[in-house]
């Protein structure tokens, strides 16, 4: 498993990625593979709730790829109201996946938040 040097990096992609219905189960919203050569930046993860009358808890954890193993916890069950949006990570609490790690997030109610995500893909 290399991790970049990324003083050295030839190409810094900026993406965005969404999940649209976050699920009940457990889901990866950004991967980073094992044997990518890639370091992902995290710059933002935002989770609205887009249900117009029930709150619903949102949490959020790093895992390796494959999903099985969790290596930490950005937020564990964090109410976010009817309407509102929660911000998880933002340029200021920006994080590094390095290869074989995801985001995944998982909702306590399906269909109830949905999930914008932007990153550097560096390499």
């Amino acid at each position: 498993m290399a991790n970049p040097n990324i003083i050295n990096a030839t190409s810094i992609l900026g993406k965005t990625v969404f999940d649209a219905d976050v699920a009940v189960t457990a889901s990866a919203i950004v991967t980073n593979a094992a044997s990518s050569g890639k370091i992902l930046k995290v710059n933002s993860l935002i989770i609205a709730n887009i249900d117009g009358t029930s709150a619903a808890d949102i949490t959020a954890t790093i895992r390796n790829a494959a999903g099985s193993v969790t290596n930490s916890t950005i937020a564990n069950t964090v109410s976010v109201p009817a309407d509102a949006t929660l911000v998880l990570l933002s340029k200021d609490t920006s994080i590094y996946l390095e290869e074989d790690m995801s985001i995944y997030l998982a909702a306590s109610v399906a269909g109830d938040l949905s999930a914008t995500c932007s990153y550097d893909e560096i390499s």
